[in-house]
């Protein structure tokens, strides 16, 4: 495919994947909402089935939800269900890992620091990863685990950290990250497809035809529904991660990331208890300083721009000796006709082809280059130790273009 139009392909995916996420997100947060704010019908007004109610006002109108604690004794000629927000969030990100990371498996997912292993068993370790990490949740969830909530999400995620840790040893940083974001979005989405609309649609059934519904059911899908809740401040935070090489670059990038999805559930387990209306005064504060822990331990040995130091010319780093990595093995990509296939621009509008650009850049280039060393993508033009070496030694000493 032309590179303009797989450019444009690239953003119509990744922006139906942003809109349809924020709808499921957004209707996720709302019904959990909702329920933890239901209260007992007024004793005056008693209703039949009824376990509660809840009144609101939006947009200059007010509003009545009535909830049942099983089913009405009939069912509305209307009944709105919330299930292609979820399918389409999902269809739209697996066809970015296709688009990116699959097809584009030697650039994207395959790091040969990491790994020998070929590309296409890579991208057959990561469809594995989609289907088994659902088939793993699955089964624990209809364990007897699944009726011991507190002993069940302490199972989950020692799995998902065991997962983090694997896949960083398979794949590229980036690439390892994503396929722990797409383990959790798959299993988000198979929730819903598997088991919360499958149980709505018994219970549905079972009262069209006169059968008294299945309560069973409905917990079961209750705590699917509970676990996308907490699933998604970390997902989100996958979705982002690509921009912040300090995270996925670092030497524990498995442990950074499983640090940054407790502080996004636990963040979500204080508006879940707000929501009860159970006030928690040390889960926020507790989460930010879990942030700042990360970001201490993810910070730079040295600063980016230590003053130029007095030393003998042998310790000098010629600008020219800079100008020649930086072609050979930058440029490919960050340039204003970019050569690798594939890039009709250069990624994020970060040039390298002028000394001024260069220098404006090398701040950058100390984190994604020397310190992390998550550029080049892949290592593919060949970076060595020794010239990540130098262009570290140029930019501490103050990036002289002499």
């Amino acid at each position: 495919m032309d590179a303009h139009a797989l450019d444009w392909v690239n953003l119509a995916l990744r922006w139906a994947h942003v809109i349809t996420g924020v709808a499921w997100i957004g209707t996720s947060f709302y019904f959990n909402w909702l329920n933890s704010r239901i209260e007992p019908s007024a004793p005056l007004h008693p209703e039949p089935g009824v376990a509660g109610e809840l009144w609101s006002v939006h947009g200059g109108a007010f509003y009545r939800v009535v909830k049942y604690a099983v089913a009405p004794a009939r069912l509305p000629a209307t009944l709105h269900w919330f299930k292609w927000e979820a399918y389409a969030t999902w269809l739209s990100g697996f066809s970015l890992l296709i688009l990116i990371y699959y097809l584009g498996a030697r650039t994207f997912l395959v790091d040969p620091r990491v790994t020998s292993i070929g590309t296409g068993a890579a991208v057959a370790i990561g469809l594995a990863t989609l289907a088994g990490s659902w088939l793993v949740y699955d089964l624990s969830c209809r364990s007897p685990l699944g009726e011991r909530p507190v002993a069940l999400a302490v199972l989950l995620l020692l799995l998902g950290v065991a997962l983090a840790w694997g896949l960083t040893r398979v794949f590229s940083a980036r690439a390892a990250y994503v396929h722990v974001g797409a383990a959790l979005g798959t299993i988000m989405a198979a929730n819903v497809f598997r088991v919360i609309i499958p149980s709505q649609q018994e219970m549905v059934a079972a009262l069209a035809h006169g059968r008294p519904p299945d309560a069973a059911l409905g917990r079961q899908a209750a705590l699917r529904s509970l676990h996308n809740n907490y699933f998604t401040l970390p997902v989100l935070f996958v979705m982002v991660s690509t921009h912040y090489p300090a995270t996925y670059g670092h030497r524990l990038n498995w442990l950074i990331l499983a640090g940054l999805a407790v502080i996004g559930m636990a963040t979500r387990h204080w508006f879940n208890l707000r929501n009860q209306g159970r006030r928690n005064v040390w889960i926020l504060p507790a989460a930010a300083l879990a942030m700042l822990a990360l970001a201490l331990v993810t910070a730079p040995t040295s600063s980016p721009r230590a003053a130029p130091a007095k030393s003998s010319g042998a310790d000098h780093v010629s600008f020219a000796d800079v100008r020649v990595i930086v072609a050979r093995r930058c440029a490919a990509c960050h340039s204003s006709a970019p050569t690798m296939a594939g890039l009709p621009a250069a990624p994020q509008g970060v040039l390298l082809d002028t000394p001024d650009e260069i220098r404006a850049q090398a701040d950058r280039i100390l984190v994604v280059a020397v310190q992390t060393q998550a550029m080049p993508l892949g290592n593919l033009t060949g970076m060595t130790p020794e010239e990540r070496d130098l262009l570290g030694r140029w930019i501490r000493a103050g990036a002289n273009l002499k």
